[in-house]
């Protein structure tokens, strides 16, 4: 029987790409951060964290697991009702908004971590603008995005979307002129008052596992909890960012 490819569902049969992406992406997200503010020398204690495209709240607990007081937006009501059915007593503040009007005040965060988010919007700019905007003056901005490559097309526009045997994604979802090259994110971070610091490549251990965990999955032989062990993403830092890449910037 076909899968349905559903996102933010509650069903346990449906296949979420949204949630299966945070689980896998879930400790490298965590590990590129920890190490970079231990690297500026910032302590994750009492800091607010602000993660937009929260999802189902999972990189949203991990930070609360870190110390911060977090607040965790996403633009899908659905994805915020499961990630408050989920909650366990995490310093966390879930609600319903998009990338692109979060609201909220000015200068309250010392982390911003836009996630599922830079090849999901057509307005990069306007998310940048309110991310800077809502950024503490030694504040961090974090965020991770999908190259555009033909590597990184054939499997977010082909295998995730488009091919049936291995599609966790509604169809277009993803778009070729939304996958951003690290240069073009970089001119837009500058464009709207922060400066890039660097950028980590990050990948699965294994092609054929990452394969494997995705055709298991869609044909019900293992759960989402199964997924990240299967595909084991690992950091890359001086690889050359082929599909996805982490990175931080910081207010001029």
């Amino acid at each position: 029987m076909t899968p349905i490819v559903e996102l933010d569902s509650p069903a346990p049969d449906a296949v979420d790409g949204r949630h299966i992406r945070a689980l896998t992406f879930q400790d490298v997200r965590l590990e590129y951060l920890t190490s970079t503010l231990r690297r500026l020398g910032i302590d994750t204690a009492g800091r607010d964290a602000l993660v937009i495209g929260g999802g189902r709240g999972l990189l949203a607990r991990g930070l609360a697991d870190l110390g911060f007081r977090v607040v965790a937006l996403d633009p899908s009501p659905k994805a915020t009702a499961l990630a408050r059915q989920e909650a366990q007593g995490e310093r966390v503040e879930y609600a319903t908004a998009p990338a692109e009007d979060p609201g909220l005040t000015a200068a309250s965060f010392d982390v911003v971590f836009c996630t599922d988010t830079f090849e999901i919007t057509d307005d990069l700019d306007g998310v940048l603008a309110h991310a800077s905007r809502l950024l503490r003056p030694d504040g961090v901005l974090f965020y991770d995005t999908v190259n555009r490559t033909p590597v990184s097309r054939l499997i977010y526009l082909g295998a995730f979307q488009a091919v049936p045997f291995t599609r966790i994604m509604p169809r277009r979802r993803y778009a070729a002129a939304r996958l951003r090259t690290p240069d073009e994110v970089e001119a837009a971070l500058a464009a709207n008052g922060l400066r890039g610091e660097g950028i980590c490549s990050f990948k699965p251990r294994s092609v054929l596992g990452l394969v494997r965990a995705v055709v298991a999955r869609r044909s019900g032989k293992i759960t989402d909890a199964a997924i990240p062990t299967m595909t084991d993403f690992v950091l890359e830092p001086d690889g050359r960012p082929v599909v996805t890449y982490l990175g931080h910037a910081r207010r001029r």
